[in-house]
């Protein structure tokens, strides 16, 4: 298989349009998880500027466990309703920290980590995980990434 990724062009939302349809190209016919979010992983880091960390968090039954990711090492476990990814994990809403400082019970597991956005992963009402975005910028994630990204953790959902 050969998949070339495009550069995004126009304004932000045309360009997660873009994104979300490159990613249903690259998970096309493809229904194993940790392959399908080991490539969205990978597409989504190189697809967009200042994210420092693009990953997955599966549910076991019990807790979050670290699956597959761009960025340095991560934390291998987190228990739901700790951090960013076990808030979201619990809530079942996407988490935006514009500052992930003022977040109580933020887990660094990379110190260089200054805004984050985690978006819960949820079929049939079950949580599968999350999906994990971190940039050393503050305030790097806003609405539109929002969208974007919900879109993208819908294309996994879809395809797993």
């Amino acid at each position: 298989m050969s998949f070339i990724a495009a550069d995004p062009t126009g304004d932000r939302i045309e360009q997660y349009h873009q994104l979300v349809t490159q990613a249903e190209a690259l998970v096309a016919g493809e229904a194993n998880r940790i392959a399908n979010a080991a490539n969205l992983s990978a597409l989504v880091f190189h697809a967009l500027s200042a994210v420092n960390w693009v990953g997955f968090y599966f549910y076991d039954g019990h807790e979050l466990v670290v699956g597959p990711f761009q960025g340095k090492p991560a934390c291998v476990r987190i228990g739901l309703g700790k951090g960013v990814c076990g808030t979201a994990a619990q809530t079942g809403e996407t988490q935006l920290v514009p500052d992930v400082h003022a977040f109580d019970g933020h887990i660094a597991c990379d110190a260089d980590t200054r805004s984050e956005i985690v978006v819960p992963l949820i079929r049939g009402g079950e949580l599968v995980g999350v999906f994990d975005l971190d940039s050393p910028q503050p305030g790097r994630f806003d609405d539109i990434d929002r969208a974007g990204l919900e879109s993208v953790a819908q294309v996994f959902l879809a395809a797993t």
